[in-house]
């Protein structure tokens, strides 16, 4: 028994002086040792190789390796891996273990598609992503996080709602400043969402100051790394000592990080062939100041409307809604200044199916009854802009499509510079609202004529033809009046009345008598003039047209130009259009300011129509109560004489 304890208390001293013995492991040891058979791989290893193959910039812009997949991807040593992470000009330390061994074994053997076609598209986004971080002063090789974050899709979403190159959630984005709505989702924009990942990855690293946290912390989130690190001990810890308090998603972001500048670097030393560049791409961009649909640019350029979404992923439904605000549009550098020269025939193409109405006139009888129709016209139009910081007149200018000596003489601007806050008159093209006037139906005539007045022969008839039927309408009501006295006469021996009441209706014929001497001073010849059976109807005809145009003078009205009124604004508003506007103020153009007093015209005369149809109205009425006013007095004059 003795024996037993003997031995075992020297087996206990001997295994404390090795461990005694042994040198401390270091950092980069422990590094090097980690180990985890829990891997998550990130989404953008699954990407459909088969659906990004149908790019349109690697069908049309490279050369890729179909026989890829058969080729002999080789063996490599773990000192030939650590020599070579070792090899690449890099910033952030990356050191070799079990774990970016697996994500670097997947990429070169089981993703060597994938590898191949994100080496094609690099000829086109590694510009991008270089230029942002450089801007920043950040490390080059942070350009291979969008490999891990959307296999360089800019149309990646991930399950959890991140979408674009750099994998933004709504919420990051917007915070970043980039706009995310229905049409436009610029974390899917190349050169906005990397100016905003070099500023969001720069206020990473100034809050660890270590770059393998702020890498973590882009995929995990700030709040969560500290979570880890106050588990892990507090401060002065990196991403492999927080290892362990990770999730498995994040664990893996790391080591895929460095596999990704490994396999971006080294993918020659695996039989993978580089993405070629079958022709060069250069582009350039344009401001667009009007709404414009891609189909509209690709049928007047002539280009084919998926080089124009790969150019420009940012907007989702192949709309520019440029009429809101500026936006950028890229282009091939030889389309650019084609644009530039077709802007107009590209907004006016086909408007009837790209053009966004501003205004909806319900279609249908009851719903139109009476109203005129409306069509879009591109015309120039002035607007307002404020001078914003930095802006000079050049690029307010270049803006809204016009020329600089241009803007500075339209605001009457002398040196060109220009005041932040000072608010400046421009000249665009936009969409406008034209209202046409509808022609006149023959229900506005009805019971006088039925006739159209279409042109100034057409309209002298209608006229003549008004007026005729006037006269008429005087006669009929002159004959009305001779038979009144007989009728009554009539009437009241038939109910037995008193010869008053036949005394009373035969008055009436006095009236008639009144109103033909009446009429007959309109039948009375002029002075020089030849009598004539016209003659009542010419002098009828000369006084009716001195009222008619008494009466259109007094339909036009003036009106006093508002701030941010428009000519068409104007026409709408008072029912006359455009064109009728201009040719009763003298106007060539639009141009309209504040303060001017416009001439309104009347409608096409609907109103003199409308004055002279209850001027007759007012006629006969005036008739009957004359009529029977002097009717009654007569009556009251007899039965005085009666009793005197």
């Amino acid at each position: 028994m003795k024996k037993h304890l003997f031995i075992t208390l020297i087996a206990v001293v001997c295994a404390g002086m090795a461990g005694w013995a042994a040198p401390k492991q270091n950092i980069l040891t422990m590094k090097q040792s980690i180990t985890d058979n829990d891997i998550v791989f990130p989404e953008s290893f699954e990407t459909d190789t088969h659906e990004m193959m149908k790019n349109w910039y690697l069908q049309n812009y490279t050369v890729l390796d179909a026989d890829v997949e058969n080729k002999n991807a080789g063996e490599v040593s773990e000192e030939e891996y650590i020599k070579r992470l070792k090899a690449i000009p890099s910033v952030i330390e990356m050191p070799y273990n079990q774990v970016v061994r697996s994500y670097i074994d997947r990429y070169v053997k089981r993703n060597r598609t994938l590898v191949e076609e994100m080496l094609g598209m690099s000829l086109y986004y590694m510009p991008i992503f270089e230029q942002a971080l450089e801007k920043e002063g950040l490390p080059l090789e942070l350009k291979y996080l969008p490999v891990i974050e959307s296999a360089l899709n800019p149309n990646a979403v991930s399950r959890a709602g991140a979408a674009g190159l750099w994998q933004f959630m709504v919420g990051t984005g917007k915070g970043l400043g980039l706009e995310v709505n229905s049409l436009v989702d610029e974390r899917r924009d190349p050169y906005r969402s990397s100016e905003k990942a070099a500023i969001y990855l720069k206020n990473l690293y100034s809050i660890y100051n270590d770059w393998s946290l702020a890498i973590a912390a882009y995929n995990f989130g700030p709040g969560n790394v500290n979570k880890a690190l106050q588990r892990a001990g507090g401060e002065g810890k990196d991403f492999w000592d927080i290892y362990g308090y990770l999730p498995r998603e994040t664990r893996g972001y790391v080591p895929a990080f460095i596999a990704a500048n490994y396999i971006m670097t080294y993918f020659k030393r695996h039989n993978i062939s580089p993405g070629m560049a079958r022709k060069p791409l250069i582009t350039d961009t344009v401001s667009v100041t009007r709404r414009v649909n891609f189909n509209q640019i690709a049928h007047v350029l002539n280009m084919p409307i998926e080089e124009i979404r790969v150019l420009n992923p940012q907007y989702r439904h192949d709309v520019i809604p440029g009429d809101s605000r500026p936006y950028t549009l890229t282009l091939p550098s030889q389309q650019v200044y084609s644009y530039i020269l077709s802007e107009d025939s590209i907004v006016a193409y086909r408007t009837d199916l790209y053009a966004h109405r501003d205004v909806v006139e319900p279609k249908g009888a009851s719903a139109n009854s009476g109203k005129g129709t409306y069509t879009y016209e591109t015309k120039t139009v002035t607007q307002h802009h404020k001078v914003r910081r930095g802006e000079t007149a050049a690029s307010i200018a270049s803006r809204y499509g016009m020329s600089t000596k241009g803007l500075l003489s339209m605001n009457g601007i002398k040196g060109g510079k220009l005041k932040r806050g000072q608010v400046l008159k421009v000249q665009t093209k936009k969409q406008v609202r034209v209202y046409h006037e509808p022609a006149p139906s023959e229900n506005d005539y009805e019971g006088i004529v039925n006739v159209t007045p279409t042109d100034t022969v057409n309209s002298e008839l209608a006229e003549q033809e008004l007026e005729k039927a006037e006269i008429e309408e005087v006669h009929r009501i002159e004959q009305a009046a001779a038979a009144a006295p007989k009728r009554n006469a009539q009437r009241a021996e038939a109910a037995g009345q008193s010869q008053e009441a036949v005394a009373q209706a035969n008055d009436t014929k006095a009236d008639s008598r009144q109103w033909k001497q009446r009429n007959e001073r309109y039948s009375q010849p002029q002075r020089g003039s030849k009598g004539n059976s016209n003659s009542q109807e010419q002098t009828y005809k000369n006084s009716r047209s001195s009222k008619r145009s008494t009466t259109r003078e007094q339909q036009n009205s003036t009106h006093t130009v508002q701030k941010g009124e428009s000519l068409s604004k104007i026409a709408e508003k008072n029912g006359v259009s455009v064109e009728a506007l201009r040719k009763a103020n003298g106007l060539s153009g639009d141009k309209i300011k504040a303060g001017d007093n416009l001439t309104i015209p009347s409608k096409n005369g609907t109103s003199t129509r409308a004055s002279s149809s209850s001027k007759r109205s007012n006629v006969s009425k005036a008739t009957s109560r004359s009529s029977s006013s002097k009717g009654s007095s007569s009556s009251k004059s007899k039965s005085k004489k009666r009793r005197r």
